[in-house]
């Protein structure tokens, strides 16, 4: 069938719905992809990946905004081209699949390069709480032969130039035990304090940080209680130990998802996460020619 092409504000246009990977026994993963309409040169291209606990969420959400998709146009608008994309769910299948589809749509996105207008030298990477921990873990582990079931695009490497984190969980071993137990466990297969030590250490952005490491953004919510901003100021530590470009931003009053004491709180919070992000891809991927 034809790509399904909307066009949104600012004539940014979206192919929807584009199959990235097809595993037998699974349904086809899928991502949409937002392209400005201004683009006669090769664009550097920011990927998202959505949240929901592992087990839940889609391309076109975000914590609390009311048109994510207008947001996702926004920052393709700028001179970007914006992959949000979906990966099977722990209820599909257990760590590391979703991994594996996000490494696998980054190889698809370069392969594809020229048919798209991307530059893959200049690929940054960005997602909010799950999306944030499989953000940080793509950025922060790469390089390796591709894993899972799907290995084409092999001949393209999945590093990115860039990582953006909101409210990720970013070392499962250092997760209070109330936090989020049951999405861990479904997501990890395996109950929470009984995981082998190295299948924990392997889904852990924390545990594979080193001077290698791309410019990372994380942001947090102050009062999160959904995931402590203890996980962010701990990557964000780690990775200035071992001398990787790392700013931390804690936003004070709101808690996951910039959910703050009213919706004015929480529209500030939002927009500032926003600013952020964008000027941060701005900063590393615009002046990276």
């Amino acid at each position: 069938m034809p790509d399904r092409v909307l066009i949104l504000a600012h004539g940014v246009s979206v192919s929807a719905d584009v199959i990235y990977s097809t595993i037998p026994g699974y349904r086809p993963l899928t991502l949409d992809l937002y392209r400005p309409a201004e683009r006669s040169t090769a664009l550097p291209l920011v990927i998202y990946v959505h949240g929901g606990g592992w087990m839940n969420g889609h391309t076109r959400q975000s914590g609390a905004f009311s048109d994510f998709t207008a947001v996702l146009a926004d920052l393709s608008a700028r001179g970007y081209v914006v992959a949000s994309l979906e990966y099977r769910l722990s209820k599909e299948a257990p760590f590391p699949a979703a991994i594996d589809d996000v490494r696998t749509a980054i190889r698809f996105l370069k392969g594809n390069a020229a048919r798209y207008g991307i530059d893959p030298r200049r690929v940054a990477i960005w997602g909010g709480s799950a999306g944030g921990q499989l953000a940080a873990l793509a950025a922060l582990d790469c390089g390796r032969e591709p894993g899972g079931e799907d290995k084409s695009h092999a001949e393209q490497g999945d590093c990115v130039q860039a990582a953006v984190g909101w409210y990720g969980v970013y070392d499962f071993s250092t997760m209070p035990q109330s936090a989020i137990p049951h999405a861990e466990n479904a997501y990890l297969d395996c109950e929470k304090g009984a995981c082998p030590a190295d299948r924990v250490a392997a889904a852990s952005p924390a545990a594979h940080v080193d001077a290698k490491d791309p410019p990372m953004l994380l942001i947090h919510g102050a009062q999160d209680k959904v995931v402590p901003a203890s996980q962010s100021r701990e990557l964000a530590a780690k990775l200035e130990a071992a001398k990787a470009p790392v700013t931390l931003e804690v936003i004070p009053d709101v808690g996951h998802s910039w959910i703050g004491a009213d919706a004015v709180a929480t529209r500030a919070a939002s927009l500032r996460a926003l600013d952020l992000s964008f000027r941060f891809f701005d900063a590393q991927l615009k002046a990276a020619r």
